[in-house]
């Protein structure tokens, strides 16, 4: 199923990104390569690119200043590579657009399997089969087609983002718990996911208009989770 999968590995040290290179081709990916952040910009112009494995600090235009400008032209999955650990470069990383982050050193399995689960929850790699459409207040998410519209008006929301909007939305007033939610969407157990699905709440309310103090959509039910 990733056999057209196009994937763009972006860090300036030549042996992680070679390394990276050969698993993805044991999985079956075409990968692009680049050294900073302006030369991923460009491959990502002219290029059918699906995923994007970033590092964050790199000569000439870093991981934030790639990611920033990459998502006003694109929203495919970003995976961001850092050797800082502390939870402000990850929110960091997250603010700016990225869907992942994996800290270095790290296992190449696990990159692998973190690439395939975006992959599977990107609507522009691969469908979904059901034409499901959910609307609310104005909003409407067609899951088929992978889009959000406010008000008639296009969402440009990231492919997480979206996983996480449809399932608040499709939840119907049920409370989910940061928890919950990154393990619905995410797919797999984490025990520290309260700032990772904090900041993507705050990126899907700032794209939708809405406020945490008065919300429209969603609302925070605190101590507990998030609901619509």
């Amino acid at each position: 199923m990733y056999e057209q999968a196009n994937i763009l590995v972006v860090d300036d040290d030549q042996e992680i990104g070679d390394l990276i290179e050969i698993y993805l081709k044991n999985e079956g990916f075409s990968v692009y390569k680049a050294e900073d952040g302006r030369q991923a910009l460009e491959i990502l112009k002219e290029k059918p690119v699906s995923l994007v494995v970033l590092d964050i600090m790199m000569p000439n235009m870093d991981g934030i200043a790639f990611c920033k400008a990459a998502r006003e032209i694109s929203d495919i999955p970003i995976i961001m590579l850092s050797a800082k650990s502390q939870d402000i470069d990850k929110i960091t990383g997250l603010m700016t657009g990225a869907d992942d982050y994996v800290t270095k050193p790290f296992n190449p399995f696990e990159l692998i399997a973190r690439i395939k689960s975006q992959l599977r929850r990107y609507g522009g790699f691969q469908k979904p089969q059901s034409a499901d459409v959910i609307e609310y207040n104005g909003l409407c998410i067609n899951r088929a087609e992978h889009k959000v519209t406010l008000y008639g008006k296009e969402v440009p929301l990231t492919p997480t983002e979206f996983e996480i909007l449809y399932l608040l939305v499709s939840g119907n007033g049920k409370v989910f718990s940061s928890e919950e939610i990154f393990e619905k969407v995410w797919k797999e157990k984490y025990y520290d996911a309260t700032n990772t699905v904090m900041v993507h709440i705050r990126h899907i309310r700032e794209k939708l208009g809405d406020t945490s103090k008065n919300p429209v959509f969603i609302k925070t039910v605190w101590g507990v989770g998030y609901k619509v």
